[in-house]
């Protein structure tokens, strides 16, 4: 079953030395009691870096434990729920492989596939690990955001509920490659066509093509 293993959110604002506003909010913990999420995101979490977190497409960030028993062997390291800075921390559903614009109901919280999360300097500069964004790409392993489209509460435990899938074979990892290279025709064509494709990849994915 799919479903949610750990609910993390917040713990402090902590310095980001290097960054260009100062602090980050990656620092996510998992938190024991249920919480309303909306399209500003969960309660009690918070983004620091609006410019680049802020849209209602980065509400809420999933990522599978699945990834992290992968990234816990290369990094010969253990890595608890939340490090990454996601709000989920899931079993049994492939975030990277997913179809954008797929429809997830988590609790009484209904949500949406929107963009996988590309790694920033804050990330390296957090987990410690050299040329970690380069690593980060590299392994295919991003995680997916979700928007909320209609507001509720969920919690560790809920069960992942499909309830639709989009009529097109796009996935948050057709959709990363668009920003992290190893681009193909096909692969641009595919993504700036797509319906569910968020507006500022579209721009980018025909910019690619124009100049290919």
């Amino acid at each position: 079953m799919a479903s949610v293993i750990s609910l993390n959110v917040v713990h402090a604002e902590i310095p980001d030395v290097g960054g260009s506003i100062g602090v980050t909010s990656i620092d996510k913990r998992p938190v024991a009691d249920r919480r309303e999420v909306t399209t500003d995101g969960v309660a009690g979490d918070q983004r620091s870096d609006m410019k680049h977190h802020g849209h209602t497409d980065h509400a809420v960030y999933a990522y599978g434990v699945e990834d992290y028993e992968w990234w816990s062997e290369q990094l010969g390291r253990e890595l608890n729920a939340g490090v990454f800075g996601e709000n989920l921390s899931t079993v049994g559903v492939d975030w990277n492989a997913i179809q954008v614009g797929t429809v997830v109901r988590i609790g009484t919280a209904v949500l949406q596939v929107s963009t996988p999360r590309i790694p920033c300097g804050s990330f390296q500069r957090w987990l410690g690990e050299d040329q970690w964004v380069k690593r980060f790409n590299e392994a295919g392993r991003w995680g997916t955001y979700l928007r909320v489209l209609e507001p509720g509460e969920l919690g560790t435990g809920d069960e992942i509920i499909f309830e639709s899938h989009p009529n097109h074979d796009v996935s948050i990892t057709d959709i990363a490659r668009v920003y992290t290279g190893a681009r193909v025709e096909e692969q641009l064509k595919r993504v700036a066509a797509c319906i569910d494709t968020p507006e500022d990849t579209r721009i980018k994915a025909e910019t690619a093509l124009a100049n290919l």
